[in-house]
């Protein structure tokens, strides 16, 4: 769920001095705490092959496995490198190679107070859409059958209570739409993916039902990472089985691989029309989420997902994903069990078209990444609030990575460790960047600006947040360099050829960025994981109109008052309809500037993404907006009071020139920051 990757920073407009904030919660430096003690579990490698022992740093050959002592120390390096400096309380990791174990361990602890440790065959971390490679597997189980066609209307296997209407829209979603995540859906989160009250869970049939985004394209138009589409395909796999989704997975997968230690069921109480709980003896081994503070880990509350089990609701040990891998990598069999034919084996093994040359393809829901030394992985992360994981099966070298992490900082490492392996094994050492394109640097325009991702809320005040979160801003440098700045940071790109062909290698990996182009001009970019894409947008969909009308009708507002407490001490004239135009645009400046505060108050207390997603929208949030609101209804009323205040002309009993100049200029700065607002969807509490 790398949707939640975007709350690292959140940019937010307004408050009572007319400064933007931005609010994420920066942990200022601490001491590090003393590391715990690690726990090691190492399978004892038995390799298909001799292994040739290599020398320390030499690369080895696509056929020659890894030896695992060089592999185990490695990955210890890497590991241990980045709990110490990202701040990671626990990490489990497995690595298969030649339908062996070859590596694997648990790092630092599943539970601080009191402390207990990572043990990659009992721990259980949360995976988060890793879960959806089960269902895709399901999924192509059911076509391997015969009850369900990847080109098929998904509406043929769903309820009628959950039929996608088509909104306006002229094709039907397909179910491989759904695997390739192009179902032209708005991607929604705040206030319902997770759950950390269990009383408030619901059944995937009614989740699905009362949370139903909206169609905001054609499906096959572009890439757009969904969870909800991958909830949908779970609930059609129960549709065409019979079967509830979690016993599915159960009779269909983890059992048959001897999976003792995975399950997509959840520790709490039973209860009626929600799936059974999670065995005792597995709720006992799940491994708490933390978060990183100044103050050292805080340990989070479960995450609940059983709503929409099937995009994220995995729990597992490394152990048992050693079980998986092995079996994907061995074309739907291991150890005498056969999860899927030849068919499904032959689905994850062929990319579907690319949306452009360059892009990485999705494999029926798998994802293509790019590795070093010319090797392509493919796989799935995953991520909640507080567990970050990732799985990369590299078949050139049957080689298949699984890392989770239990802390909300260990992202990076979940990301760069199969690409780390794989570098340092197979590749050989990197060059050095390639030097800048003067020609780029000359046609800086064609790429510089900002873009807008298209997996987003497109309405009401989760649109107006993701607007925010939700842009990058592409620079060229003098040198002839692209710079791509945005949630995940800075990063930096070369052209690979002719800047014009819109195509990047990046200067730290083999990843690419790929660009759009059209009539010179770049139109958008196809994120480098390939789940979405980012549109190029003009100044008013950008955060700098925002500040600047934001600074500019604050200042009004502050003027406007300032202006009534001054006329308060001296006598002055107007007319009735002057009167009742001046306390409109008082009663307007004071809600602008009583929006922008409480505005100011929520960002202060957003820096917890886990605080934002559980109490969406919050009273404070909704208030914003109800000021906004008000305050732009009044504006629109007072265009009918501009040309009021001006008759009078130069009677005793008006005001000046002046002032309704003043008054006029106001009321258009107000009535143009309600349109602003408008435009992006702040101005709807009742959306949240």
């Amino acid at each position: 769920m790398t949707v939640l990757g975007r709350f690292a920073r959140l940019l937010v407009i307004g408050c009572l001095a007319c400064l933007p904030a931005l609010a994420r919660a920066q942990a200022p430096p601490a001491a590090p705490r003393p590391a715990a003690p690690q726990h090691r579990a190492v399978a004892a490698p038995t390799p298909a092959a001799p292994v040739i022992p290599a020398r320390p740093g030499a690369r080895l050959a696509p056929g020659q496995p890894i030896p695992p002592a060089e592999l185990e120390a490695f990955v210890d390096g890497v590991v241990r490198q980045a709990m110490a400096r990202d701040h990671i309380a626990g990490v489990t990791v497995s690595v298969v190679q030649g339908g062996q174990v070859v590596l694997k361990k648990g790092y630092g602890g599943a539970s601080l107070a009191p402390y207990r440790p990572v043990d990659p065959d009992l721990t259980l971390f949360r995976v988060g859409s890793i879960s959806k490679t089960f269902t895709w597997i399901l999924v192509l189980k059911q076509v391997e059958t015969g009850h369900m066609r990847l080109d098929a209307d998904i509406n043929r296997y769903l309820p009628d209570a959950l039929q996608v209407h088509d909104q306006g829209f002229s094709h039907p979603i397909l179910v491989r739409n759904l695997m390739n995540h192009t179902p032209g859906f708005e991607d929604r989160a705040l206030g319902q993916l997770f759950e950390r009250n269990y009383d408030r869970v619901r059944p995937l049939r009614v989740y699905l039902k009362e949370e139903r985004p909206r169609r905001v394209r054609e499906p096959g138009a572009l890439v757009s990472y969904s969870n909800y589409g991958a909830g949908l395909a779970g609930m059609a796999v129960t549709e065409a089985s019979g079967k509830p989704f979690e016993a599915l997975v159960e009779s269909d997968i983890t059992g048959p691989l001897g999976m003792t230690r995975t399950s997509f069921r959840e520790p709490h109480p039973a209860k009626a029309g929600l799936p059974a709980p999670m065995s005792p003896d597995l709720a006992k081994d799940v491994s708490n989420g933390f978060r990183w503070t100044p103050a050292g880990y805080e340990a989070r509350s479960f995450e609940f997902l059983e709503q929409v089990a099937p995009a994220g609701a995995a729990s597992t040990t490394a152990g048992d994903m050693s079980r998986y891998m092995l079996m994907i990598l061995g074309g739907g069999q291991y150890a005498g069990a056969v999860i899927y034919g030849p068919a499904t084996a032959q689905a994850f093994a062929t990319p579907l078209p690319r949306p452009a040359p360059g892009v990485p393809a999705t494999h029926h829901g798998l994802f293509e990444s790019p590795l070093s030394g010319g090797f392509t992985g493919v796989g799935h992360e995953g991520g909640t609030l507080s567990f970050l994981s990732n799985m990369v099966l590299v078949p050139d070298l049957d080689l298949g990575v699984f890392i989770s992490t239990n802390t909300d900082t260990g992202g990076a490492l979940a990301s760069v460790l199969p690409e780390r392996i794989v570098a340092r094994f197979y590749a050989s050492p990197p060059a050095p960047p390639a030097a800048g394109s003067p020609q780029l640097a000359d046609d800086h325009g064609a790429f510089e600006g900002v873009y807008l991702t298209d997996r987003r809320p497109y309405h009401g005040l989760e649109g107006f947040i993701y607007r925010l979160i939700g842009a990058t801003r592409v620079r060229v440098t003098a040198e002839g360099k692209l710079l791509v700045e945005g949630m995940d940071g800075m990063n930096r790109w070369t052209p690979d050829g002719a800047p014009s062909t819109g195509q990047f290698i990046s200067d730290e990996g083999p990843q690419r960025l790929v660009f759009q182009m059209a009539g010179g001009k770049a139109r958008r970019y196809f994120a480098p994981w390939g789940g979405e894409v980012f549109d190029r947008i003009g100044y008013f969909g950008q955060s700098g109109a925002l500040v600047l009308l934001t600074s500019v009708t604050a200042i009004a507002a502050v003027a406007t008052l300032i202006g009534l407490l001054m006329r308060a001490r001296r006598d002055f004239r107007e007319t009735p309809s002057q009167r009742r135009s001046s306390l409109l645009q008082t009663s307007q400046a004071a809600l602008w500037l009583a929006a922008m505060l409480l505005m100011g108050i929520w960002a202060m207390g957003a820096g917890d993404l886990a605080k934002v997603m559980y109490n969406w929208p919050g009273l404070t949030l909704i208030l914003a907006s109800a000021c906004a609101l008000v305050a732009a209804i009044l504006a629109v009323a007072t265009l009918v009071f501009v040309p009021l205040v001006w008759r009078g002309g130069r009677r005793v009993d008006s005001w000046t020139t002046g002032r309704k100049a003043r008054f006029t200029v106001t009321a258009f700065i107000f009535l143009g920051y309600a349109v602003l607002l408008a435009s992006w969807g702040a101005l709807e509490p009742w959306s949240a």
